[in-house]
């Protein structure tokens, strides 16, 4: 089930009124640098496996 707009605005509401507007800015830049290193690890990991692959 996808999320639609509607979705996605009243998750930003409810999030606004959980955490204040003070504080998102914080939690998104948090919420990026995870990503960014998940997605760093996870690409780690899959060029060890290419590698692993060659050698065989």
């Amino acid at each position: 089930m996808p999320i639609g707009p509607i979705s996605l605005v009243l998750i930003a509401i409810f999030a606004l009124l959980l955490f204040g507007p003070n504080k998102l800015p914080e939690l998104g830049r948090a919420f990026g640098k995870t990503l960014k290193e998940f997605k760093n690890a996870t690409k780690g990991l899959t060029d060890d496996e290419d590698d692993k692959k060659k050698d065989k």
